[in-house]
């Protein structure tokens, strides 16, 4: 019986104890206690009445960021009457009269060094605090990176490569947006966007750790001679070649059509269309041989109309649609394209080509054709006659000026 008592009493005292702890160490919602349940405060009321400097006075001399850096009582009282008990409640709140919590770091920094040596603002740094109330509401408050790298940047001052002499651990230490999870996938937006910042942690060797510039990647990678996506470790003249894990999951043969279709990925980039696609598409022993490179759309009864006035049938609809894909397979690579094959005015005489302009697409108009040898017209409009300046009724002006 006294030993269940016992477990009894202590049971209690422990539950005391965990309740005083966490009253002391969080806030009446059980959340961390933060200085907005300290004090009451507000920098946006004191950017117009003091600085930086007048309240944070340590930071001025403070080469460590395990320095008080948090103005204490005595730093208010130059500025305000703290002994008279009656204006107590203007900034503490009812029985709470704590020393303002400052946060363990996790950064090596020397304000002094770049206060007095630099002669940094702290608005520099530390911004949009005079926008808000408590410090912590401000997304800039804390230096983010970016900030340290406008100096660190080797060209205003030299880049720090060694993460160790301002982290005080590594461990984890990744941005926040490659935390993503399709950052794999999305990270070659952040890379090429206008505002890119990899070249803070990474050198110009780092992309090539996956992305291996050889003719792998183009001409060769083709179905017979394919990098296989689960062999990382695969080398062709001694370079790691392309992890294509990293880029194409191991189905993606099976559904690349999708993103070629809905040009989600430009497959460009890595291999030329041209060849690549014919590897796997043609017609004798491809190992998706969809009846040969011709798409089906192509098969259908209607889909070239050589007659005039016909409307070209389905291809004119596709082309006009999405002429990009027609490239994709038709590509000029220096010659002319393949619609220039019926597409082309080389007599002058109206009526004899396949009609490529809409009904009515020359009423009431007056272009650069009458002035312009360079005008886009005369790409297709070829006859001896077809310049600004030509002969009425003669050929290309014939279609016109009777």
């Amino acid at each position: 019986m006294k030993i269940k008592y016992f477990y009894a009493v202590f049971a209690l005292c422990l539950i005391s104890l965990l309740t005083i702890a966490a009253i002391n160490y969080s806030g009446d919602n059980g959340t961390k206690k933060t200085n907005k349940d300290i004090i009451k405060f507000s920098h946006a009321v004191h950017k117009d009445i003091t600085d930086c400097a007048s309240c944070h006075t340590v930071a001025a001399a403070s080469t460590s960021m395990k320095d008080k850096l948090l103005p204490n009582m005595e730093v208010c009282a130059t500025c305000h009457d703290v002994k008279d008990e009656k204006n107590c409640t203007q900034c503490h709140y009812e029985n709470i009269y704590e020393p303002l919590i400052q946060r363990k770091s996790k950064m090596k920094f020397n304000h002094k060094f770049h206060l007095e040596d630099q002669k940094l603002a702290c608005e520099k740094c530390h911004k949009g605090l005079n926008d808000v109330a408590y410090s912590f509401e401000s997304k800039g408050s804390k230096p983010v990176m970016e900030t340290c790298y406008e100096c660190h940047n080797g060209k205003s001052f030299a880049v720090i490569k060694n993460c160790e002499s301002c982290h005080i651990s590594t461990v984890n230490l990744i941005p926040e947006n490659h935390k993503e999870v399709s950052f794999v996938k999305s990270h070659k937006f952040h890379a090429t966007s206008e505002n890119s910042n990899c070249a803070m942690c990474h050198d110009n060797s780092f992309c090539e750790s996956c992305h291996a510039g050889t003719t792998m990647i183009t001409e060769k990678n083709s179905s017979r001679d394919f990098y296989v996506p689960y062999s990382p470790d695969k080398f062709i003249d001694n370079t790691k070649q392309q992890q294509l894990t990293r880029v194409h999951d191991l189905n993606y043969r099976y559904t690349h059509g999708i993103d070629a279709k809905g040009k989600s990925s430009e497959c460009q980039t890595c291999h030329q269309t041209e060849t690549f696609c014919a590897e796997c598409h043609e017609s004798k022993g491809g190992d998706f041989a969809l009846e040969g490179t011709e798409p089906v759309s192509h098969k259908a009864a209607d889909f070239v109309i050589p007659n005039i006035g016909s409307g070209g049938g389905q291809h004119a609809i596709i082309a006009k649609r999405d002429i990009e894909t027609c490239a994709s397979c038709h590509d000029v690579e220096g010659g002319d394209p393949v619609c220039l094959r019926c597409h082309m005015d080389y007599d002058g005489i109206k009526g004899t080509n396949p009609k490529t302009h809409i009904v009515g697409f020359m009423k009431d108009t007056h272009g650069d054709w009458h002035s312009d040898r360079g005008a886009v017209c005369f790409e297709c409009h070829t006859d001896a006659n077809a310049h600004p300046g030509g002969i009425k009724g003669v050929g290309f002006c014939g279609y016109c000026h009777k």
